[in-house]
């Protein structure tokens, strides 16, 4: 298990917000922590402590500028999504990151588009494409859930959908959405599903807010997939201690 720390932008600022809020009808985006430093600061903090594979998330326009000083401070070591296609996509690798991480790019009108993610493939090689599969329960299962996570798609996470994906990237990041920002727990029915299902690295985002928590995730998947942290953490704002979540990861 691995910790994939996370660096999220949102006009141009490193802040942690409660994802499921951008797109709401009235606008108002519920903020867990806005911060004083810019992304280089946590670009060069992760470099530092080591940990490689972490991502930065563009969640909306103006934040092309503020990602690329992230990816410039830790070349190689950080992952990008937010708004990545198959024109944008090498803009972003040459400014330094290792892959990049798409979603509602090859999901829209609630299907896979299969000849996006092939141009995808053709242009930057699966082994530097992040699929990201951010979902949301309905009607007891996981459905991939795009446009800010506003919008369920048709695809249901399951062995079938990670079995034919797999082809197509390097890595998957999972976002728990309805847990996600909220430091309530994870979502273990969905930590376990995957765990049963993927054979390629995979990050698990949502709901880790103590150590109780990340020991519960160990034991769930036996160290088989990798974690992301945000609001939870100290260096955002929360109260579980960035360096002890390292020191337990590593």
């Amino acid at each position: 298990m691995q910790f994939r720390p996370c660096i999220d932008l949102h006009q141009g600022q490193v802040k942690q917000i409660v994802g499921a809020t951008l797109n709401q009808a009235d606008h108002q985006v519920i903020e867990n922590y806005v911060s004083t430093y810019d992304s280089r600061y946590y670009a060069e903090m992760f470099k530092q402590d080591q940990l490689k594979g972490g991502h930065v998330i563009m969640l909306g326009e103006g934040n092309k500028e503020a990602a690329i000083k992230a990816l410039a401070a830790y070349p190689g070591g950080l992952q990008v999504g937010g708004g990545i296609n198959a024109d944008n996509a090498q803009i972003f690798l040459k400014a330094g990151a290792s892959h990049v991480i798409v979603t509602s790019y090859i999901f829209q009108d609630g299907e896979l588009k299969i000849e996006r993610l092939n141009k995808l493939v053709e242009t930057i090689g699966k082994e530097r494409l992040v699929i990201d599969l951010s979902c949301k329960q309905k009607d007891g299962q996981w459905y991939v859930v795009t446009d800010k996570w506003t919008k369920f798609s048709n695809i249901a996470i399951n062995p079938t959908t990670i079995k034919k994906l797999e082809k197509y990237c390097d890595e998957f990041l999972i976002h728990a959405a309805d847990v996600e920002g909220k430091r309530a727990g994870i979502a273990e029915e969905l930590v376990e599903a995957l765990t049963a299902s993927v054979s390629i690295p995979t990050t698990y985002a949502g709901g880790v807010s103590s150590l109780a928590d990340l020991q519960l995730f160990e034991r769930l998947t036996q160290g088989k997939l990798h974690v992301t942290i945000g609001s939870a953490l100290d260096i955002f704002g929360g109260d579980l201690s960035y360096q002890e979540v390292v020191d337990y990861c590593q």
